[in-house]
């Protein structure tokens, strides 16, 4: 079997690719994989980390107004189609999958029209431009969320949940605090801002820095986002005299660090929602306004409702404020069992073996 994927710019939509990677290895051990991403995309790094080979194609996404850019993406689609096609001709994949971000346009689109069987993945309540693309086109759509389903063809949806949570749900604790050397008499406080990191939520951290010092009970994991961390290195100076605070530009052992958390603080994309689901860690939710139909705010407040988190609006969002919200979980027991239960309700580990199954019935 050799199965083509795609996905790519954030980590939302690598990680579920690579989570249905490793399940596809599981379940079909002779199985061939190549990925296709772009070379400035985070896939370029993250994907080879993982064995997997990798090609980049060029490719930009388009704007949602009529710009002389999407000239360009048009270009560069069609281009992009061409290549791929030759690609696939080559490679020859059983099925081609799809996990979202511009790049996965021009592949799965090229296999759809070679008549080589696609799957494709929305990890949000609503479907992302490349996504709302390709429904008409694969010959499978897997969903996240159940409100999802409505923005695509009936007879193609299946609930699966997001692989990704699959990947995280046996993640083990003590490696995630070996790997850091976090103490393990104190509670665990893992702040970030998405996969890149989040300028607001930095500054936030910034303004209460000292005060993370002055709580004994608790150790921080601040991740900046590679591009953030120089900065961030310049105005704190030498960060290891941070007693009870261990500060990364980025983590590549997440799902372990997660296991070892006791309250996440982050944005809410889909697949970050689906590990913390899968792990049941209580979080404060940071929406990013900066993204596609305000998605982060829908899944954010859907989770508030459900008792799992805690919505901090970014425009509402200070240092003290946060801190505040912090330490009021942690200090009431009740509070904190309270919201991992609710989250743990919430989480769907069986979802990267329901895509696996979507996929060998779709080439039964």
């Amino acid at each position: 079997m050799r199965v083509m994927l795609t996905g790519g710019g954030t980590g939302g939509h690598i990680y579920p690719a690579l989570a249905f990677a490793k399940q596809i290895k599981k379940e079909h051990p002779d199985a061939e994989l190549l990925y296709v991403g772009t070379s400035r995309g985070l896939e370029a790094e993250i994907v080879p980390r993982e064995g997997i080979p990798f090609e980049s194609i060029e490719i930009t996404g388009f704007k949602r107004k009529l710009s002389f850019h999407n000239l360009r993406t048009l270009y560069l689609f069609l281009k992009g189609v061409h290549s791929m096609k030759k690609r696939i001709r080559s490679f020859r994949p059983d099925m081609v999958v799809g996990t979202g971000g511009y790049v996965a346009g021009p592949v799965v689109y090229a296999a759809s029209r070679m008549s080589v069987p696609t799957m494709i993945h929305e990890q949000n309540v609503i479907p992302g431009l490349t996504n709302q693309f390709l429904a008409r086109f694969a010959d499978r759509i897997c969903v996240s969320f159940a409100g999802s389903a409505k923005y695509f063809p009936e007879d193609k949806v299946v609930v699966t949940g997001n692989p990704r949570a699959t990947d995280v749900k046996d993640a083990d604790p003590i490696k995630g605090r070996q790997s850091l050397h976090l103490p393990h008499d104190k509670k665990i406080v893992l702040i970030a801002g998405g996969s890149r990191g989040a300028e607001p939520i930095n500054e936030a951290v910034l303004s209460v820095l000292p005060d993370f010092e002055r709580e004994p009970n608790i150790h921080f994991i601040y991740v900046t986002g590679d591009v953030h961390y120089e900065k961030m290195k310049e105005q704190l100076g030498d960060l290891d005299q941070l007693s009870n605070v261990t500060i990364r530009p980025f983590l590549y052992n997440m799902p372990e660090v997660l296991a070892a958390t006791d309250l996440i603080v982050n944005r809410a994309g889909a697949s970050f929602l689906a590990e913390i689901t899968s792990l049941g860690i209580p979080s404060i939710l940071i929406p990013s306004p900066y993204v596609t139909n305000n998605h982060q705010e829908k899944n954010a407040r859907w989770m508030e409702e459900q008792g799992a988190s805690v919505m901090v609006l970014e425009r509402d969002l200070e240092g003290r404020l946060l801190l505040d919200q912090i330490k009021r979980i942690l200090e009431n027991e009740q509070l904190w069992t309270k919201m991992k239960s609710a989250a743990e309700k919430m989480g769907k580990p069986d979802a990267a073996p329901r895509m696996v199954e979507e996929m060998d019935r779709l080439l039964s």
